[in-house]
């Protein structure tokens, strides 16, 4: 796919099919956020990838705006105390968020390129997100996993 065609054609999508997305897609997807620009290349985001229909179930609890039923869904996520450790007051007030918004990004583009719909979903009660026990062991995108995405990514020349 072309890259205009992928801008030019992604759109917010709220209704979804039942299909499952599939984990060799789900790490694709990962793969293209973790490909975005990083501020001082800090890479403090996270990723929470949620298959699991019940725990969808409990995330829509507590995010308003989670329309629909999702097979999946990726939270991405930012490490504030190593945003402000690596870039000071800038690294967590503006990097962090302007790197998450990259990453973001680049997994929408790349999941509309795998013929799958998405969403950004910006609403969610912070209390009950900062209080629960989500995300759950196994939820996390695993760290040794994605420093080895990381890892073929950087180590791929450019030139």
């Amino acid at each position: 796919m072309e890259l205009w065609e992928a801008i030019n054609g992604r759109r917010s999508v709220r209704a979804f099919n039942d299909r499952p997305v599939e984990r060799n897609v789900l790490e694709r997807l990962l793969e293209a956020a973790i490909w975005a620009p990083s501020g001082g290349n800090a890479q403090t985001w996270q990723f929470v990838v949620v298959t699991e229909p019940g725990r969808i179930r409990s995330i829509k609890t507590v995010s308003p705006g989670l329309l629909g039923d999702p097979a999946a869904v990726i939270a991405v996520c930012q490490d504030l105390t190593k945003a402000r450790a690596k870039g000071g007051s800038l690294g967590e007030t503006f990097l962090a968020p302007v790197d998450a918004a990259m990453a973001t990004e680049n997994l929408l583009l790349a999941a509309y390129a795998e013929g799958l719909g998405t969403c950004v979903i910006a609403s969610f009660h912070r209390g009950a997100v900062g209080t629960s026990s989500w995300p759950a062991r196994g939820d996390r995108a695993d760290a040794a996993h994605l420093r080895r995405l990381a890892s073929r990514v950087s180590s791929r020349s450019l030139t």
